[in-house]
């Protein structure tokens, strides 16, 4: 679990297709170097945050780790672009005295998502982004949260229709993360924020167990009564 603060940028030294190193395991690693506090209290085994993607450390020195990278990460993800010389973002797991400042990321992209353009408004960044998968934009909206390639940002605008969102990065942000460099063509790891999901799945589930023994819109208007009721009550306590 992480929050999507970024910690450091880190930088590739090496990506290997084939690792046949016990660290390597026979299959794709990735090797980051630059982020001593990354790997000040590293342990084998512990999970950071690359780009956004929950990855393992599979070894590890004073500056920098190795991590392997499966084929399913590969395919959801942009980590397959990378280059030796490529910035990214990192950010260990969350422990018990780590301060929530930005949301609940998991590590776990769910597509990518291509920049359409980059506007400045004042000192700061608009990105306009459009997603691979767009099934995820229904999961997006206005001042919600997202994560793009690891970092919790708030989303200002959404357009579903012609199937975009757009983020604002503030000048410090810009200083923060990789993603201020990025340019119109350019892909960002996108996880939508895993609460809606989770919501969606429980209305489904329950609209399902009713099995047509009551109409969806009485069920919804005495959802939403319940709610009104149970809010008017906190008002006047």
């Amino acid at each position: 679990m992480f929050t999507g603060l970024v910690e450091a940028i880190g930088t590739v030294t090496s990506l290997q297709s084939l690792d046949s190193t016990a660290s390597g395991g026979g299959g794709t690693s990735l090797t980051i170097s630059d982020c001593p506090s990354i790997v000040q209290d590293a342990a084998l085994g512990d999970s950071i945050s690359i780009n956004g993607t929950c990855l393992t450390v599979t070894s590890f020195d004073e500056t920098s780790f190795k991590v392997g990278v499966s084929p399913e990460t590969l395919r959801r993800t942009n980590l397959g672009s990378l280059n030796e010389g490529s910035k990214i973002n990192l950010e260990r797991a969350v422990s018990a005295s780590t301060r929530m400042g930005g949301h609940f990321v998991q590590g776990h992209v769910d597509t990518t998502a291509r920049i359409l353009k980059v506007v400045a408004d004042g000192n700061s960044l608009v990105f306009r982004v459009q997603p691979r998968d767009s099934e995820v934009l229904k999961y997006i909206v206005e001042k919600g949260y997202v994560t793009m390639d690891g970092a919790s940002l708030t989303v200002t605008q959404v357009n579903d229709a012609e199937g975009w969102w757009e983020i604002m990065l503030i000048a410090y942000t810009q200083e923060k993360i990789v993603t201020a460099a990025k340019k119109a063509g350019d892909e960002v790891n996108v996880e939508i924020d895993v609460v809606g999901k989770y919501v969606e799945k429980s209305v489904k589930g329950y609209f399902d167990s009713l099995d047509g023994r009551e109409q969806t819109p009485a069920v919804l208007q005495k959802m939403v009564s319940k709610l009104v009721d149970q809010r008017l009550k906190e008002i006047h306590v």
